[in-house]
Parts: C-alpha cells; structure tokens; sequence
C-alpha cells in the first residue's frame, strides 16, 4: 500500500507549493490529534517514512489518502477540502497552462496533422499516443498523463457555459491505427459523437489537397474573455505559449486558410462515417 500514497512533486514553483501547504496542513491536524508520525502512518496503513514526505511536501497525496486522514485525524472536511488542489498539483505544468487558458477561453482553436487533438482523444487512443513516446514514460507518469488528459476533455461540455471549440484534424490522423483497430474505431465514434455538440465545429483537411497551409505542424489559438488571443505551439520537446501579437496573428490568419482549405463541417462528419465504415 504504501507506493500508493501519492505522486511526486513535478519541479515547478505552483506544484511545490500546494504540496507544502498540504502536507502543513496534515502536519498540523496531526499534531492536535496528539499522534506521532508512526502512529498516524499505522492508523493510516503506511509507514512513517511516507507520511514525513507529504508532511514536508516531496509527495502530493492521493484523494482516497487525504479523506482517510481526514477521517483518522477529526478534521471536519478541513484536509479532504484540498483534494481538487491535489489533483491539479500532480499534473506537469505544461497540462495546468493549458487548462487555465482553456477555461479562460471563448473560443478554442486547433489544427493537427500528428495525432487526434487531445482533447478529442479517448482513453484508449491518449493511451497508445503515450505508450509510443520513446524513451517510454514510466507507468506512473503513464497514468498521471493520462488522468491529466482526461480531466481536460471534461471542458467540452455543450451543457455549461464552455468554450466554443474549432478543431481541423488532418485525413492523416484519422487514417493512422494508433493502439490498433478497435482503438481507432472508438476514436473515430468518439469523434462523431463529439461533432454534433452544439459548441463543437469539427472539419477534415484532405490529403489530396495541392495547396496545405497547415504542413509547419500543429497550434492552438486561444481567443480569451478580455478580447486577447494567445497561441500554443507544441513540437519535439518544446511546448510554448506564444503571446507576440505578430506571431499570434500569423497563427491566425493561417488557421483560417487551414478552416477554408478544409473540408465544410457536414462533409467531414460524413468522411469520418466512412471512414468508419471502412475500419
């Protein structure tokens, strides 16, 4: 049980500091209970050395870790009140970045020509994108990148107030059996299921295009609520958010060029059908 206690610290200043205020926190419950740190771990399951880690904040705990705590050291919902910080803590910076300029968003564009978008992904495909990295993630870092994926694609909700989402997948992409067969079945169900949400614009680049104006890779354009748009590139072991307005306005007027070179949105649900079909 003991490996299960948490997640390392990912080295960065926000993840580090939810982390120490945790495990203050629990410190500090445990301190007013009148426990020693091995008498907490063997009411908790774990041994002592891990439970003074959360405490200094070198591991973030996992929610079942911080409601058991709750529950041994009488805190009244005090410690399990932090689990949404927990569980954006644990997540690489680079994924909390996204998620915040997601949220501040009204509008979210993005082109791909390397895999389905990630917040397009199910969790069979995100998986197989994962599994190919080289040299391979260890299968903590595995789950964490993957439960971090999922939770993003939560914002794609027609029923609350999101964004509204433009996406341009290249035929490539949705050709490509990443995982397998049935994973790309799914992917491509996933996809159709998805393009007719009300806030969802979905769209097919075709490969028999003589002109593409999408070929120098995948973007992202965030249109904000205060009226600014900020763009995100992602390239072998690079990921920036770019904020020049120059260089965000070359972004943009080139996902238009990519929006009208690609197929209208009704064409391209009926090209993933039969693509469909043909899996």
């Amino acid at each position: 049980m003991d490996d299960d206690i948490g997640w390392e610290v990912d080295a960065d200043d926000e993840s580090s500091a939810i982390a120490e205020l945790i495990g203050r926190q629990i410190k500090f419950w445990r301190e007013a209970a009148g426990l020693r740190a091995v008498q907490f771990g063997e009411r908790m399951g774990y041994g002592e050395n891990l439970i003074h880690k959360v405490e200094r904040g070198a591991r973030i705990p996992r929610p079942e870790f911080l409601d058991r705590a709750d529950e041994v050291l009488g805190a009244g919902g005090q410690l399990r009140s932090f689990k949404p910080d927990a569980e954006r803590a644990r997540y690489p910076r680079r994924v909390r970045d996204l998620a915040k300029l997601e949220a501040r968003s009204v509008e979210v564009c993005a082109y791909n020509n390397s895999v389905i978008e990630g917040l397009l992904q199910t969790p069979g495909y995100a998986a197989a994108v994962f599994g190919c990295r080289r040299p391979p993630f260890s299968q903590d870092e595995l789950d964490t990148r993957l439960a971090a994926r999922m939770a993003r694609t939560a914002i794609i909700d027609a029923s609350k107030s999101s964004p509204v989402f433009s996406f341009v997948q290249c035929e490539s992409t949705l050709r490509r059996t990443l995982g397998g067969t049935m994973v790309r079945q799914a992917q491509l169900e996933h996809l159709l299921q998805l393009a007719r949400l009300r806030n969802v614009n979905l769209q097919v680049l075709p490969l028999d295009l003589e002109e593409n104006a999408g070929l120098s890779g995948p973007f992202k354009l965030f249109k904000l609520k205060d009226g600014s748009t900020v763009a995100h590139s992602e390239a072998q072991l690079t990921s920036r958010v770019i904020s020049d307005p120059k260089e965000v306005q070359i972004l943009d007027v080139r996902y238009g060029m990519i929006r009208a070179q690609a197929l209208r949105p009704r064409e391209s649900l009926a090209f993933i059908d039969k693509l469909r079909g043909e899996a």
